[in-house]
């Protein structure tokens, strides 16, 4: 990743992280760091590899279980759920959560806006669950309160 001066290109926020997971969603099963790095290109550090599978961790997209003594690392989510989380993040850190979503929607080109609906169709009108409350949302425990799928906060 070399410019045209012979330094070193600036990667883009996160790039290394989707390779990483990308790299690892390409393995045939759980994976070392090692491998992980021989997979990028093998020109960065091995401790570098490790740094960014232990972010990945803590952002619930990667799993790992130790082998002897290191770890093999397997992917938990995808690249949309690595993207999705800093949307989610700013949404959790507004106080006036519907405004945004608002703002968000009203902003969406008409193409973004049909598949908007139709993920919410789909989740409205999924199987019953059995913490679902009995209006087909399903409600989720995060950070200390309830919200049901949509974001929105229920009553505990």
């Amino acid at each position: 990743m070399a410019r045209e001066d012979g330094r070193a290109r600036r990667r883009g926020r996160g790039e290394l992280e989707r390779q990483v997971l990308g790299a690892l969603r390409e393995a045939d099963g759980p994976v070392t760091a090692a491998w992980v790095r021989q997979r990028l290109g093998g020109d960065l550090a091995y401790t570098t590899v490790v740094t960014i599978l232990t972010r990945l961790l803590a952002k619930d997209v990667v799993a790992r279980e130790r082998h002897g003594r290191s770890f093999l690392w397997t992917p938990s989510a995808d690249v949309a759920r690595l993207a999705a989380l800093p949307m989610r993040r700013l949404l959790d850190g507004e106080q006036d959560r519907e405004a945004v979503l608002a703002s968000f929607v009203t902003a969406l080109p008409p193409g973004d806006e049909q598949v908007l609906r139709a993920l919410l169709d789909a989740a409205d009108t999924g199987p019953p669950d059995s913490a679902d409350g009995g209006d087909g949302r399903t409600a989720r425990r995060r950070h200390g309160r309830t919200t049901d799928r949509r974001g929105g906060r229920t009553e505990d």
